[in-house]
């Protein structure tokens, strides 16, 4: 089977569509069910359905399956049947394959060391990682890894997970978002994520920016 190899997708503005799957991103992680329902609803209006689809299969990742679970169970209530939503079935190979080059492309020069360092902590995090993380979930081409990534940065932000944020928050620039748009992105979390968290996510962007090389910032 052939390997599907992610393009660099450049972001160079936050839309409208993008803004509110950014916060819809950090509502499913740290929202209740009542505020992820109204944002859903909201969201049918500005944000293409496919997008939110992989929004919330994605989101399994960074806020745990229940919270997956309940915000597809509102989205179904939304849009009534799945009959054809995509099925990648691939196989494990093929998503080790992908997992890598997706990997690889999110973290740049860090690539090996952040596979140094997950293999340390357990070498079956590191297989689940790629296998399932970057090669079944995140490289799917319903939605661009650029978007993907503001996603992930929303995710982080709202449950207050700074050292993954600022992984994140390096890997959108490595994979095409302008910063920007990212810094875009974080204000718009204005109003889902709490303050203590939005300060987090403004102090380590800063960090990031400081760390840019001048082509890039």
């Amino acid at each position: 089977m052939t390997t599907v190899v992610r393009e660099r997708a450049t972001l160079e503005a936050l839309d409208e569509s993008t803004r509110a799957l950014v916060r819809l991103s950090g509502l499913i992680a740290a929202g209740d069910e009542q505020e992820v329902r109204a944002e859903l609803t909201q969201a049918l209006d500005r944000i293409p359905t496919q997008w939110i689809e992989e929004l919330i299969l994605q989101s399994y990742l960074f806020c745990g399956f229940p919270r997956s679970l309940n915000a597809m169970r509102e989205w179904r209530r939304l849009t009534g049947t799945n009959e054809r939503a995509p099925v990648d079935e691939s196989g494990p190979e093929e998503w080790r394959r992908r997992g890598e080059a997706t990997c690889r492309m999110v973290y740049g020069a860090m690539y090996e060391r952040l596979r140094v360092n997950i293999r340390a902590l357990h070498p079956e995090l590191d297989e689940w990682m790629i296998v399932e993380g970057y090669g079944k979930v995140l490289s799917r081409p319903e939605l661009d890894l650029a978007r993907r990534e503001l996603c992930i940065v929303a995710a982080c932000a709202a449950s207050e997970q700074d050292r993954q944020l600022h992984s994140h928050l390096h890997g959108a620039i490595n994979v095409g978002v302008t910063p920007e748009t990212l810094s875009a992105a974080i204000e718009a979390l204005v109003g889902i994520v709490g303050d203590k968290g939005l300060s987090s996510a403004r102090m380590l962007w800063r960090r990031v920016q400081s760390q840019l090389s001048p082509s890039r910032a």
